[in-house]
Formats: structure tokens, sequence, C-alpha cells
């Protein structure tokens, strides 16, 4: 995993400035600590920051092919390709040779082989820019499910690039501007493809190709979530489902670093560090490491709740010795969530005004801790997505709203919490009604389905594509802050298409969420895991933690000065401060609070305002 900037302008050959590169890539200094490399031409810069995972000696960048004087392409490339040893044995019987052992050369020279149509070969999570000077041709290629971040802005002719927004802001002829329509995107949790809250600055869409030459710039699809029929029954659904998981566990395991999992004992993570720990159990190379979070004295303060019916951690510690993991419980005080230093990390990981909270905070500080003893970490992010695990998938009401169904649970602020101006002048609440027609509009639908089915096409068709993003965004930022690689195998995109296209009634044949997962995993937990209902990551219940939260919001009250406050609104806001102690229990109650102390620091850091 790495961290990439750089641009490119075919119309000021040599006028681009060395040191300006070199700003843009030492941005991403916590995304690669081990490394960096900048290379130039007349029209392009390309800057790299290596975290060595994959041949840590050779793998160098940006990597040339053909002879540095006259090179016929140069990669400069952030994550993992995983099957790169099978295109690997394929590009060497085809005559190519290889110098060094990882998957960077691989993707160099996959591309020399078949051109642009070399990406749709590539498994993996990758956002990379190559550049062939024979053409003078720059691609910008982000993965299908969009784990890794791509950013790019147009200057003039030019096009700046950078795994975060911080690397093109870094950059003296890009001059950050707020885009109101894109902070109310973001703060309605509708995450548009391709939108940020910055004018001018956009990302490249999961699955998606920016080509930039001398026809200028233009964005091409190369993937989109499929329509088939799906034949098979429950029983080879579910066997279906394990052979690929062990496949792409097996091959998500390859690296030349200490490697984890993050084990909550929910049935995600758990089915995946058992899958893990069967491969390397085969292979001799066991035990699996593996790593939970919980706060000190959190069996005291622990209150279940619908939403979080029970502690994560006694599970978690069940699947460790049932399966005999080398597992630690990462303990955080509470105290730890509530200083500046983390929360100013957390933001500046961000680059945005998008938090959860405490959530944002202890997954920062849990990464860190097991950045001391591991570099690779596999996640079980994306399994509620892929396979209908969130609570509001099986809500008859939540299914026939015409709205994002996460909103009917998570929002960061209330429509009726923003202020009058900014809904009139963004068009809130009908900007988001037009995202969501917009997002159903993107699907295809098998002919002959029900109307359930296509229902919930609809439903896997938004989360996939708009619910999902936002996630891996957060969990990728905040584990490179750390210098921590997490993989998600349920983001395989020969995974999510297979599910994608599983009728309704076979994903849910037991009656519960996530039948099919919970089939295909049959045998390798306890039954306990097996049957647990979901449970969200966990977050903090020390009053103390409300008690900072009140404290800081009012601070920003009394102030009076902050732009945050001309998006939240200051009365409903003390409006919420009026309710008595305790009443912020849970994150979805406190995140219009954390959310206006985002936008204010955003504001005080980007524009000293």
């Amino acid at each position: 995993m790495c961290g990439i900037a750089g641009w490119i302008d075919l119309s000021r050959p040599n006028e681009w400035k060395e040191a300006d590169l070199e700003r843009m890539t030492r941005t991403l200094a916590r995304r690669g600590p081990d490394d960096e490399r900048l290379w130039s031409d007349r029209y392009v810069g390309l800057g790299h920051r290596r975290l060595a995972i994959l041949d840590v000696r050779r793998g160098v960048q940006p990597m040339v092919a053909g002879a540095p004087e006259d090179p016929h392409a140069v990669l400069c490339y952030s994550g993992e390709v995983y099957n790169f040893r099978e295109l690997r044995a394929e590009l060497a019987s085809r005559g190519h040779v290889f110098r060094s052992h990882g998957d960077t050369e691989v993707v160099l020279n996959a591309y020399l082989e078949w051109g642009e149509s070399f990406v749709e070969r590539l498994n993996g999570m990758f956002a990379f820019a190559l550049w062939d000077p024979r053409v003078r041709r720059l691609l910008l290629v982000r993965d299908r499910l969009g784990v890794k971040p791509l950013y790019y802005a147009r200057s003039g002719d030019a096009v700046l690039f950078g795994s975060e927004p911080k690397a093109v802001l870094a950059h003296p002829e890009f001059t950050a501007r707020l885009d109101h329509q894109g902070l109310a995107d973001l703060l309605g949790l509708v995450k548009t493809p391709g939108v940020t809250p910055f004018h001018d600055l956009y990302e490249v869409p999961p699955g998606h190709v920016l080509t930039v030459d001398g026809n200028g710039s233009r964005l091409s699809r190369y993937w989109k979530l499929p329509t088939a029929p799906h034949e098979q029954d429950i029983p080879d659904t579910a066997a279906h489902v394990r052979e690929l998981l062990v496949d792409i566990v097996r091959r998500q395991l390859i690296t030349d670093v200490p490697l984890c999992t993050l084990l909550s004992g929910g049935l995600d993570s758990s089915a995946l560090t058992a899958i893990a720990t069967a491969v390397l159990d085969e292979a001799g190379e066991g035990p699996v490491r593996s790593f939970s979070v919980d706060f000190v004295d959190s069996a005291e303060h622990f209150r279940a709740s619908a939403f979080r019916p029970e502690r994560d951690n006694p599970y978690a510690l069940q699947v460790a010795e049932h399966l005999g993991t080398a597992h630690r419980t990462i303990e955080l005080p509470d105290e730890a969530l509530t200083q500046d230093g983390n929360r100013d990390a957390v933001l500046g990981a961000h680059d945005l005004p998008l938090t959860f909270g405490d959530v944002d905070t202890s997954l920062y500080l849990l990464f860190s801790a097991i950045r001391e003893q591991s570099t690779v970490a596999l996640s079980g992010e994306s399994a509620d997505e892929v396979f209908g695990g969130y609570n509001w998938f099986h809500d008859p009401e939540v299914v026939a709203t015409a709205d994002f169904p996460w909103l009917s649970t998570m929002q960061f602020v209330p429509e009726h919490m923003l202020t009058t101006e900014f809904r009139e002048h963004t068009r809130f609440g009908e900007y988001r009604a037009d995202r969501y027609r917009q997002a159903i509009g993107e699907v295809e639908y098998l002919p002959g389905e029900d109307a359930e089915d296509r229902r919930m096409r609809e439903f896997g068709h938004l989360h996939l594509t708009r619910w999902l993003p936002v996630l891996l965004d957060r969990k990728d930022r905040l584990s490179m802050a750390a210098g921590l690689e997490v993989r998600v195998p349920f983001c395989d995109h020969r995974l999510v298409e297979y599910v994608h296209n599983i009728p309704w009634k076979i994903k849910t044949y037991d009656g519960r969420e996530k039948s099919v997962l919970r089939g295909a995993a049959a045998g390798l937990l306890p039954d306990s895991v097996l049957s647990r209902k979901k449970s969200p990551y966990p977050t903090t219940a020390d009053t103390r933690y409300e008690q900072d939260l009140r404290r800081r919001v009012g601070t920003l009250l009394a102030e009076n000065r902050s732009p945050a406050l001309d998006i939240v609104d200051a009365g409903a806001l003390r409006e919420l401060l009026s309710r008595p102690e305790g009443y912020f229990d849970t994150q979805l109650r406190r995140n219009p609070l954390e959310t206006v102390l985002s936008l204010a620091q955003w504001y005080r850091e980007l524009w000293n305002s």
C-alpha cells in the first residue's frame, strides 16, 4: 500500500517544478513511511510514498519499463493485485522478463502486453498512474469497488492527481474553494461517485479510468455491477460462496511482512479468520495473528440497545480460542478518545469534515496499536453490503421508502438541523432526491424478476455504489494514517458479482440476514457466533466522552464565529444540548455534535476561518 501524487501538462513542457512534486508527495508520508521517490520528464511528474509489502528490496517506484533514458512506460502504483502470480506466469510465457518478485512490475508488463484493456485482467484493490511516453498518454486507474482512493483536478490544460485531497491541495496552482453542493452531498451521506466538497476537485469513480492525452481528458468505465440469472440451489450457492472465499483469502494472505486479521467476534470477521487459519495451517504457517478492540471498563459502562445488543469482545475471545489464533485485545482508555491530538489526526486523515466521532478515533488508535506488530490486516468490511446484513434490509417500511436506506438509521446531521440558508442554497432535500433517482436509474434488472427481487437488487446497488464507498474511504484513511494496509476480501469483484445476483429468497433462506454467508461458514465457527445477531463496531459508553463533547460544542456556540454555524443551526444545537445527561449514549445521537465540530475544525485549518 502506498500514496501517489503528480501531474501531467502536455501544453507546458518543462515548466513544472520538482519542488512542488516533492511537496505533494510528502503530504502522503503516512501512507508510505518506508520510501519516497520522484520521477519526471518534460510533461509528467510522478511522486510515490511506499509502504513496503511485497518484494521489499526491489519493488521501488515509480517503476520504469525499458531503458531509463527511453522508457516504454512508467508506473506509480498504490494497492495490491492479488492475481499477480497467475498474470506473471502468463506474461513470462509471452516473453516478458521480470527483475522483481512483486505485483507492480506485473501491472506494468500487463499494460505493455494488452494495452488499455489490461485493467480488466486485474483482481485487487488499486489506484495508479501509468504514463506512456511513446504516445504521451497518462492513465489514472481505480479499482472496481473503489477500495483505494484517487483524486484529480484540472488546472488549465494540466491535470493534478493524488491518493488524497491533501496532495492536490499542496500544489500552488490549485486553490481550495468550497463547493456547497459537494458539501451537501457529503453531509447528506449520498456519496455521488466522483463528487467532493472542493470546487474542481474530483474522485476517479470506482471502476473507471481517466485518460489524459493530446485530445484532452476523458473518463471511461471498465466495470459495473452485472445482472445475470442465478441458477444454483441453496446448498450449491453456499458451497460456491465458501469456495470463492477460500480462494480470495488464500490470495490475500500473500505478503512479505507480518499479517493479521481484525476479529470482532461477528460472523464476517470470524469467517475470514477461520478460513485464514485453515489456509495457513494447511501450509504449516500458522497461527493467525488476530486483534480485537475494547474499551477499558466497557463491561461496567455497556448498555444493551436494539442497535447494539451486546458487547463484541467476549465473542472475539471465543472465536480466537476456538481457532487457536495468536490473539490480542487492544483496550483503549476512554480519555484517549477526547485528546486533541487524536481527534486532529482523524480529521487530518480524512481531509474532509467527515467523521463518525469516537468510532473513527478508536479505529485510528486500534490501527496504530496493530501497526506495532503487523503491517497488513484482513477486515470483514463490506459483507453487510454484499450479503444484506443491515437491519434496514429487513424492515418493510424502509424497503418501501424511496430514499437511501441507511438514512432511516444513520445521518450526520438531520435535515431540520441545517440552517435555512444552507438548505435553500444547496436545495438539500431536492438534491438528495435527485441523487437517489440517479442511483436507481443505474440499476439493470433481470427480465421476469418479481417485485421483491427488483427492489432488493436496487437495495444491493445502492449499498455497493453509494454507502460502501463511505465505509471504504474511512477504513482506508484511518488505516493508512497509521501505516497499516487493510485488505477487504468481501470486496473481491468475483464474490460481489456472484452474490449480487442471488435471489433474495435464497439470500435469506433461513429467515435471517446473511443466510448464505452463514451457510458458507457452517462448521468453521462456534454455533453461538454463527447464529449471533449483527452488532456494529463498538463505541464508548463512558459519560466522560459525552461531557467532553458537550463542552466543545458549548464553546463553539459561545464564540459564535465559526462558518460551521452557517451550516448547522445554532438553535437546533442548543436544543440538542438541553437534553439530559446520558442522552448522547450512542454514536447515532452524537453525530450532529461530532459533525459541527469537524466542520469547524475543517474551516479553521483549511481556510483559517
